[in-house]
């Protein structure tokens, strides 16, 4: 069969293959990091509310929130909401951007929604309710994600017509989840006392796999932001590479200096900051600045992290438990800001165009052009301050929404006991820690008093 004239064969396959390996940075990936990073009690509960994220997002992009992010404005930050991707005749036309279908478009910025709202869950672990979180994916999907997405990515988005750089989702994705995770997890409440004192991860290794997927999952990430398989996506990548890499020997060192011994935890935290730093900045600055933005992501959210949020009263009041405002609020925003400085316009313009405004504030320095570099700082600024303020009140109203049809946090009986009182199944067959259960919903008996003859 021909292919229509407009449609690149090679773009496409890289888009389709990007689209995939963000997908399984989500699934298996941080489904895996979330069932092997918590206490074993919470392994499934964790690890499901990822994989439900993911199938509830991908279905309600598919039906409105694609069209409410990347359709016809309606207002200068959403789209006009229609059915058009269940059409046959608008995903086989041309996309907004790239020379391939719409479907290859939908299907590449549906994988974006869906790890942003597994992001969000990070920071609800071990004690939101199952029942709030299956309202809030949605919710929150709708009223928040495809405004910042709009906003920022769309052609027609009033911050992307302004001049607001975000390669590839530092604010559309890792701000906002950031922001919405703090935010939510104000309003869900706490873990229990017990769980916020010690909450060792059940299975490292694990999380070590979970987190490889992550990293090389960024290939696509990244690597696919320029929607073709050009010169900007190999810069893009190979920024994303050095960068990470440079963010965990970061703070690998500052584990180290600071507490005498490497965590393999922090390392992970130090690639996630790294990933989530040069996001916005990716195709758009040399490498040699891509080194430079490692050096910031892996030290300025580590200072957040643990020196900061032990002295700012509101932050040890809120419980985010993987910390997600630091490795993707703060690095998010970092990485936005850094970018307004070293964005190369020789880059830019493999990107943006032929458009003057884009350029760092370094490059402008150099070129003579103060004015232009210090706006462009100004626009990144404010693209901080417009995802910040519409994620505090969107989502905070959603949670009070929300908690009047379900409570947002689970009982004190569930949170005692986690998995087995939720869903009723559990991670392992072994038992450990001394945790042993006389009755199991699966009408098995006497875990721990196994009898002689059935040990034979």
């Amino acid at each position: 069969m021909s292919s229509p004239d407009w449609l690149n064969k090679g773009d496409n396959s890289w888009q389709l293959a990007a689209a995939t390996l963000v997908g399984l940075q989500s699934v298996p990936g941080l489904v895996i990091i979330y069932g092997s990073i918590v206490k074993k009690k919470w392994a499934v509960n964790s690890a499901f509310m990822a994989l439900y994220a993911f199938a509830a997002v991908v279905v309600c992009w598919s039906i409105w929130a694609f069209r409410l992010s990347f359709g016809d404005p309606l207002l200068p930050f959403w789209g006009r909401p229609d059915l058009a991707v269940l059409s046959n005749s608008y995903i086989t036309s041309p996309g907004f951007a790239g020379l391939y279908p719409a479907a290859t478009l939908v299907y590449f910025q549906s994988v974006f929604a869906a790890i942003t709202l597994i992001l969000i869950a990070g920071a609800l672990l071990g004690r939101m309710n199952f029942k709030a979180w299956m309202i809030f994916v949605p919710l929150w999907l709708t009223f928040s994600y495809s405004i910042g997405c709009f906003s920022l990515w769309s052609p027609n988005g009033f911050l992307s017509k302004a001049g607001v750089m975000d390669f590839a989702g530092g604010y559309v994705i890792h701000l906002s989840s950031g922001i919405a995770g703090l935010t939510a997890a104000y309003w869900v409440g706490p873990r229990i006392h017990k769980d916020r004192e010690r909450f060792p991860p059940n299975n490292i290794l694990l999380t070590l796999a979970g987190a490889g997927m992550l990293w090389l999952g960024w290939t696509g990430f990244n690597g696919g932001a320029p929607y073709a398989a050009n010169i900007d996506a190999s810069v893009a990548i190979i920024n994303t590479h050095i960068c990470t890499a440079t963010s965990l020997l970061i703070w690998l060192c500052l584990d180290i200096s600071f507490f005498g011994k490497p965590s393999v935890i922090g390392a992970v935290q130090g690639m996630i900051t790294g990933l989530v730093s040069i996001t916005p900045a990716a195709g758009l600055v040399q490498s040699s600045s891509a080194l430079l933005i490692g050096l910031f992501s892996g030290s300025i959210p580590w200072f957040t992290m643990m020196v900061l949020h032990k002295r700012i009263r509101f932050l040890k009041k809120v419980d985010d438990t993987l910390a997600i405002f630091h490795t993707h609020g703060i690095a998010g925003a970092l990485g936005g800001l850094l970018t307004g400085l070293l964005a190369d316009p020789k880059l830019t313009k493999l990107f943006f165009g032929d458009d003057p405004k884009f350029i760092g504030l370094v490059f402008a320095l150099k070129d003579g052009r103060v004015r232009a570099g210090f706006r462009q700082m100004g626009m990144q600024v404010v693209g901080i301050l417009f995802v910040a303020a519409w994620n505090v009140v969107v989502t905070t109203a959603i949670c009070l929404v929300i908690r009047m049809v379900v409570a947002l946090r689970l009982s004190e009986e569930e949170l005692v006991v986690g998995d087995d009182a939720i869903h009723g199944e559990d991670a392992y067959a072994v038992w450990g820690d001394g945790e042993t259960y006389e009755r199991s919903v699966h009408g098995h008996e006497g875990f721990d008093g196994v009898k002689d003859e059935e040990m034979m």
